[in-house]
């Protein structure tokens, strides 16, 4: 067997069947297809079934422990030469793993990993959170773009690995939160060879509302405080940016505020003040300017999200949203990372640090 896909999913039967019906319709079929239920109370049964006569396809139950493990657990059950992870909430175009195999051949590597894209039947908010997360403008690039600010490293919803190599690293740490990146540091601290394939990339849902956008990127600024703990020296310039975004948003509404503040009394003294008097004028002008000034940076990278977005999308709507994405995708971000950097290293806590724990895969 060329290839093992492991998929591990919670409460989500009707992801894990689009997903089936796309590694169908795969011009390359050397692949099997492993299932892990991480202890769902909504499983996938009846959907692995469906697919079973078309699809050389393994389903597994086990208790919940997150997607790591159950990638790990996945890992067992394979008999590929490669192991494929993907999130349940993937669907591949036809040529995906041909293009991986191609790639392969053309240039072997033992790890790889491929981008994502939207969908254009996915919502506009799950258009937009795309934009926020794949964007040069918001990370850098950092999720398989060929533009991007630093080395490439695969995600769990779209990388592959060498069997042998996989099970020289132990697999996925016991992570709650960004036990991926943890997994492609090691692979380069092993001296393996990883590349990005840029053909190789899927529609990915994503998250469904800003809500739970924020959830999942909050967690992730909190699991890059403890990424540097495990691995030191693997802070970038780039991770730091939404904490220093976050940071300049606070003070320019403070300012913004405190702007608003001094508008109000210049155009109360203004009211209250006797004929000739213009200390009401100055007042009001000088706060006008603060407020001014305050938002021009915030309006400004605003715009430039919009038109960004609206060049990619085609989209007024997807452009118009893209810009409360963009700005949840680096302030949840950053508030995580700011939050998790003054448990450890104010407050001398040690461990890994996570907010939202109701679920991984929210």
């Amino acid at each position: 067997m060329r290839y093992s896909v492991i998929i591990p999913v919670f409460n989500r039967p009707d992801e894990v069947d689009e997903l089936l019906t796309s590694l169908e319709e795969q011009t390359f079929q050397d692949f099997e297809v492993i299932v892990v239920e991480d202890g769902s109370s909504k499983d996938c049964q009846e959907q692995v079934k469906r697919h079973a006569d078309r699809l050389v396809c393994r389903y597994y139950v086990k208790h919940n422990s997150g997607p790591g493990s159950s990638r790990n657990y996945g890992a067992e059950k394979a008999e590929g030469e490669f192991f494929i992870v993907l999130d349940s909430d993937v669907v591949l175009p036809p040529g995906y793993m041909e293009a991986v195999e191609r790639a392969l051949r053309e240039t072997g590597c033992d790890a790889f990993g491929g981008p994502d894209r939207a969908h254009p039947d996915f919502t506009v908010t799950q258009k937009a959170i795309n934009y926020a997360m794949t964007s040069f403008l918001t990370t850098g690039g950092i999720r398989g773009g060929k533009k991007q600010m630093e080395k490439f490293h695969p995600r769990s919803f779209n990388m592959g690995v060498r069997s042998s190599v996989w099970r020289a690293l132990g697999g996925f740490a016991p992570m709650r939160f960004g036990e991926d990146i943890d997994f492609s540091m090691r692979l380069f601290e092993s001296g393996a060879s990883v590349r990005l394939i840029p053909e190789a990339w899927v529609w990915h849902k994503r998250r469904t509302d800003f809500r739970k956008f924020f959830r999942q990127v909050y967690n992730s600024g909190m699991a890059r405080i403890h990424l540097t703990a495990r691995h030191p020296g693997s802070m970038k310039i780039v991770h730091m940016l939404p904490a220093v975004f976050t940071i300049s948003v606070l003070l320019l509404l403070t300012f913004f505020v405190c702007g608003a503040i001094l508008s109000l009394s210049g155009l109360l003294a203004l009211c209250n003040a006797e004929p000739g008097c213009n200390m009401g004028i100055v007042v009001l002008l000088s706060g006008c300017v603060v407020m001014t000034v305050s938002m021009f940076p915030l309006l400004l990278y605003a715009l430039a999200l919009f038109v960004d977005s609206f060049v990619k999308n085609r989209s007024v709507r997807v452009a118009l949203l893209s810009v409360p994405a963009s700005f949840v995708q680096l302030t949840g971000y950053g508030l995580g990372f700011i939050r998790a950097a003054w448990k450890r290293y104010v407050r001398g806590e040690r461990g890994e640090m996570t907010a939202f724990r109701e679920s991984f895969y929210d």
